[in-house]
């Protein structure tokens, strides 16, 4: 597994490494304060702004669109330039976009700056996770990359414990001060401990002029050529990360308001329940990052999420429909939020492992836009569909849909050169 990667630097995981992790973790949990904080907005837009809830739904997918249309460039910066000056760049951008949106509440400018801080906050998703390939090696990556992941459902238990409190005590500017802080951290952690790992090995030398096409092809190096060339390994992850990663945004930008305008809790006490979900949610991305070094295998972890998604989902639509007493429908909830958010490590390990040192930026790009543009194309339509149908449709086409990704898993991990 990653076979590629572990032969190309010999890596003894120091201190350094440890506290390097932890800024990309924080950096990339900023991001996601902001990404999944809007969405605890939602009953904010909705109830003191006077939006329709597909309106703010609208407002809920910018920083996804965002996210979207920046990650293959920022993936493709990191490949070049390396982790160090993504990291930066990215967050003093957010921080600027950011300020921006503590300064207006008009929808059109609430859009626009919402997308711009999308696009910022992109620089880190890539860059992070390649420090983790670059500085740990394949037995210890799993659970390095599960602390790195963590970052997302530990920016979420932030933002839910914060940014509707903020809101509704002090206005909508005050609740993204909450993520302008981290970005402006983030930058400053970056710029000062952050160091890139050592670059691959140089490509050996090209052949003649005069080798045919096909023969140039096969005579460069692995670790040049594309990995989307030969075999459908990638293509496949790709696809069950998108399939699951809608039950998750789901959640995510649903779950509190869920609770606030479906069963009439307030925002403090479901973002009580919403922190809870998520920090455990980060625990389970570590548990699932340990169990693949153990078993040696990302796939079989992310087959076993994707079977327990698809339970807990269809578990909650049949207690929502049957008006299941609130304490199990809740129970409910935060089981099925922990599971859909546990398998994002280990496909992200397994695309940058595959992918190699030199494809491996512009690999992962590909796979946080692809379930970027889920995100952002779904939760529009998905906040339509709770208004014209109610929440346990909403829950019972997500069960589906994690479904759907099941046989999709490719069967056994593979490095390129077995592909």
């Amino acid at each position: 597994m990653g076979g590629e990667l572990s032969g190309d630097v010999e890596l003894t995981v120091t201190a350094r490494h440890w506290l390097i992790l932890g800024v990309a973790t924080f950096v990339a949990a900023s991001g996601s304060a902001f990404l999944v904080g809007v969405g605890f907005l939602l009953p904010h837009f909705h109830s003191d702004m006077g939006m329709s809830l597909t309106r703010a739904g609208v407002l809920v997918a910018m920083p996804s669109v965002g996210m979207a249309l920046a990650l293959i460039a920022w993936g493709w910066l990191v490949d070049r330039t390396g982790e160090k000056l993504v990291l930066v760049t990215g967050s003093v951008a957010a921080a600027g976009a950011l300020t921006a949106l503590v300064f207006t509440d008009s929808f059109a400018a609430l859009a626009v700056f919402l997308l711009l801080a999308g696009v910022a906050t992109a620089s880190g998703n890539s860059a992070s996770g390649r420090l983790v390939v670059g500085w740990f090696p394949p037995h210890r990556r799993g659970l390095a990359m599960g602390i790195r992941q963590m970052s997302q459902p530990l920016g979420a238990a932030v933002a839910a414990m914060t940014m509707p409190f903020m809101a509704a005590r002090f206005g909508l500017g005050a609740a993204f001060a909450v993520p302008l802080a981290m970005a402006v951290v983030s930058a400053v952690a970056a710029l000062v401990v952050v160091v890139d790992p050592p670059a691959p090995p140089a490509p050996s030398t090209p052949p003649t002029p005069s080798t045919s096409p096909a023969g140039t092809e096969a005579q460069q190096p692995l670790h040049a050529r594309s990995p989307y060339r030969g075999a459908d390994h990638l293509q496949r992850i790709h696809a069950v990360s998108v399939l699951l990663v809608l039950p998750q945004g789901m959640m995510q930008s649903f779950l509190l308001a869920w609770l606030v305008l479906g069963h009439g809790w307030s925002a403090v006490s479901a973002g009580v329940v919403v922190t809870v979900s998520q920090i455990l949610g980060a625990a389970a991305r570590i548990v699932a990052g340990w169990v693949s070094d153990r078993v040696g295998s990302r796939m079989a972890p992310i087959r076993g999420v994707a079977v327990a998604v698809t339970g807990g989902l269809a578990a909650l639509a049949v207690a929502e429909a049957l008006g299941a007493p609130g304490v199990v429908a809740v129970t409910l909830a935060v089981v099925a939020t922990v599971l859909s958010v546990s398998d994002n490590g280990l496909a992200f390990t397994a695309v940058a492992e595959y992918a190699g040192p030199r494809w491996s930026g512009r690999a992962l790009g590909v796979q946080n836009t692809s379930q970027f543009v889920t995100i952002s194309l779904a939760t529009p339509l998905i906040a339509a569909g709770i208004e014209r149908f109610g929440y346990w449709a909403a829950f019972a086409g997500a069960a589906v849909v994690a479904a759907a990704a099941i046989p999709l898993v490719p069967r056994a991990d593979r490095s390129r050169q077995e592909a």
